[in-house]
């Protein structure tokens, strides 16, 4: 009898296990996610027990206590892995940039990679060293023997190329002034660079914007083809055009636009020739380097002792070999008197005329500046273009900036600015007439020759250009260190 309920029971028990084991199993595959990443661990630890492992240490430090770039390039790349996410724990840290949260892993934890279809691990090693009494940092590459010979070198090339990727990203763009040199400090003075212009922003033909875009897109992928026909890895640009066009903002929308730090060059404090090779020597890759109103430095030599021949040493002279990856900006307000040896191509790769207003770029300033695509004062403003009347960017800028809170306001502004432009512009016109007939005595209806006229001419000629600055209130729109 004990023995038959003995029986009993370990079917019972039996029973109760077996239903136990078939309910679990049951939730697990009808929980289908749940179902596959249990599947794929149980696999994985079931194929890595017949798998031989090679491990590859990338230490902080170097034997001389110097900075191991590889781990700082595995540094942003580890952190920057999708299965980081997906841990069981990452740590968070603010960004350089505003709304920036950047993951980071745990002393000791391992994170999983996949590259060409191979799997990798990578330990985040933290030990203490007694030898130096602070903490001993590297990564811990754990890879298969059998696809270390296949992957690896791609595999760092790609961590390379994805770090400095994401370092371009991350950094914080910069702006650079020149001072006089000092042994401590050096040439060049920086804060982080600001500016708020984007490309998109510019008030600019949109199919020539289009082409910069083009152009500056290509450069960036052009390293390799520079270097195959025997050139430097620069790109240099000659913008010119009345003061108040734009042109220094398109420089620090370019900028912004590749994530490039600038370094603005005063020649006045620049000591001589010498002086300006070193400072091009100082600036770094990814850079753009501006020198604004190069023809005003050209026209009065007395500004700075740097010399023509020194211009174009620092625009593509030997020094340049040192200095990839780098776009040069030279602006001036025109070209037309100009030595042509310092516009040549390989000195000046393309030349961007900036001119005063025109009733397309108009628009896109009241878009900018008010949010307006459209108004009924339009057809009276383009009418005022259409005859001739034209004002800055910078001009019309500062109008609706003034009467923001009223685009009618604004755009009435705009239309008086133009029809004062445009009666300075004929008054002038007409004083340069009487200056000229003046000069050449010019009879007058009794036939005498005129005499007197020019001073009144040359005072009329400088009465409306004073109304004219005056209405206008021209402003320059280069950015400085507070920008």
């Amino acid at each position: 009898m004990v023995g038959k309920v003995m029986v009993d029971f370990r079917k019972l028990l039996f029973l109760v296990t077996f239903l136990g084991f078939l309910l679990v199993v049951v939730r697990l595959f009808l929980r289908r996610t749940v179902r596959t990443a249990k599947l794929r661990r149980w696999w994985r630890l079931i194929a890595d027990r017949f798998h031989e492992y090679q491990f590859l240490k990338v230490p902080e430090f170097n034997d001389n206590f110097q900075e191991n770039q590889l781990y700082r390039r595995l540094t942003l790349y580890v952190n920057s892995l999708e299965s980081l996410e997906d841990s069981n724990l990452t740590n968070l840290f603010a960004g350089t940039k505003s709304n920036e949260i950047v993951l980071s892993l745990n002393p000791n934890q391992t994170i999983e990679d996949t590259f060409l279809s191979a799997r990798v691990w990578w330990t985040n090693e933290v030990s203490r060293n007694d030898c130096v009494g602070r903490e001993s940092r590297a990564f811990v590459l754990r890879i298969r023997k059998r696809d270390k010979r296949r992957i690896l070198r791609p595999y760092l090339q790609h961590i390379h190329t994805a770090s400095e990727e994401i370092e371009q990203r991350r950094k914080e763009v910069r702006l650079y002034s020149n001072v006089e040199f000092d042994d401590r400090n050096g040439r060049w003075r920086s804060v982080p660079f600001t500016h708020p212009a984007t490309l998109d922003a510019i008030a600019m033909d949109a199919e020539l914007k289009s082409k910069i875009k083009s152009d500056l897109e290509g450069f960036l992928k052009s390293k390799q083809y520079y270097h195959r026909i025997g050139r430097v890895w620069k790109r240099s640009y000659l913008l010119y055009g009345p003061s108040g066009t734009g042109k220094s903002s398109f420089v620090a929308a370019v900028a912004k636009f590749l994530s490039y730090d600038v370094y603005d060059v005063d020649l006045s404090k620049v000591s001589g020739d010498s002086d300006l090779k070193m400072l091009l020597l100082q600036t770094t890759t990814r850079s753009v380097i501006l020198i604004e109103d190069l023809d005003k430095y050209l026209a009065d030599r007395s500004t700075t002792p740097v010399t023509l021949t020194g211009v174009l040493n620092f625009m593509d002279g030997v020094v340049n070999s040192c200095c990839d990856e780098r776009i040069m900006f030279f602006t001036m307000t025109t070209k037309d008197n100009i030595d042509p040896v310092l516009l040549r191509p390989g000195r000046v790769d393309v030349h961007i005329y900036f001119p005063l207003c025109d009733f397309n770029n108009f628009k896109t300033l009241v878009n900018n500046y008010l949010g307006v695509k459209d108004h009924k004062l339009f057809p009276q403003v383009e009418e005022m273009f259409l005859t001739g009347a034209t004002l800055s960017p910078a001009e019309i800028g500062e109008l609706m900036m003034a009467n923001r809170n009223s685009p009618s306001r604004a755009l009435r502004s705009v239309i008086t600015a133009l029809q004062t432009n445009k009666e300075s512009r004929g008054s002038t016109k007409a004083g340069r007439r009487t200056v000229e007939s003046a000069a050449k005595g010019s009879p007058n209806e009794s036939g005498d020759s005129v005499s007197v006229g020019c001073h009144d001419g040359v005072k009329e000629f400088r009465r409306f250009y004073g109304l004219l600055r005056r209405k206008n209130g021209r402003n320059s729109d280069s950015f400085d260190l507070g920008a």
